[in-house]
């Protein structure tokens, strides 16, 4: 779709081809107005600069990609987090387990971020439970990178550890809560080639196999690094409350209990560790 330049900002937004979120969005990102200075300068001209990096924006959107991934970023819980192709984009249902992790964490309390990504969970506590000593692990060291820099940027200490699960944690260690947003999709899903999945890393989409196969390590592995009492909170698909809450309860967690998400879906499960 052609931007002409010389065309004022105001007639450009009604003319985009995008929802009207999305229009405003792209527009501040090529030309650096605010929301509000779109609205007081909707008579300022366009220059041919801003023209030709507005129009390949719309394009890219127009083929599909995220708009998070456009423009570099995503607000997540109140926060800005740069986000790229390494990692998932922060989604508000995960907002769910931040929620929780914060309620059950207790005073001065040690919380361990499994498969972090883009540091959305570990940097969100960390942020709003300044007493908390966080700790965010991920096998992708290119995902890593990405957190660390959300966490300098959102002015908060986490310590990140490339990790495959488990694996680079010291045998000592143990946490007053887990969380973890693991790969969940089942391989062969048809969400995995629709909308902004197209776009993300597959490996923090999906563990290539019926889908809880993450899960399960989690669910094994934990209580070797949790304190007597401590929650361990899990995001999970739309469909698999009741099979994650089944491997809870065998794997001998008390309180196992299931959250529902603002669309009403059991989003997140989690049990505590008794022995």
């Amino acid at each position: 779709m052609p931007v002409a330049p010389g065309a004022s900002v105001g007639a450009v937004q009604a003319a985009l081809p995008l929802d009207p979120l999305e229009n405003r969005i792209l527009l501040c990102h090529a030309t650096g107005l605010s929301r509000i200075q779109l609205i007081t300068q909707a008579e300022r001209p366009l220059s041919e600069e801003e023209a030709a990096r507005l129009e390949q924006l719309v394009r890219r959107r127009l083929d599909g990609e995220p708009i998070a991934y456009i423009v570099g970023k995503r607000e997540f819980f109140g926060l800005d987090f740069a986000v790229s192709e390494a990692v998932l984009i922060p989604r508000p249902d995960t907002e769910l387990i931040v929620e929780l992790a914060i309620e059950r964490l207790p005073a001065q309390g040690r919380l361990l971020d499994m498969g972090t990504g883009s540091g959305a969970i570990a940097v969100s506590v960390a942020h709003s439970r300044p007493d908390a000593t966080v700790t965010a692990l991920d096998l992708s060291e290119a995902a890593l990178a990405v957190a660390r820099a959300n966490a300098a940027a959102n002015g908060v200490p986490v310590r990140f550890l490339q990790s495959d699960w488990f694996g680079a944690l010291q045998a000592d260690e143990r946490f007053a809560l887990i969380a973890s947003n693991p790969p969940y999709i089942a391989a062969g899903d048809e969400h995995l080639s629709q909308g902004d999945l197209r776009f993300e890393p597959a490996g923090a989409l999906t563990d290539h196999a019926d889908g809880l196969s993450a899960l399960r390590i989690i669910i094994a592995g934990a209580p070797d690094y949790l304190l007597p009492g401590a929650w361990l909170l899990l995001e999970h698909g739309y469909d698999q409350a009741e099979a994650v809450r089944a491997l809870l309860a065998r794997q001998g967690y008390a309180e196992v209990q299931s959250w529902r998400d603002l669309g009403g879906i059991e989003r997140v499960s989690g049990g505590r560790f008794t022995s």
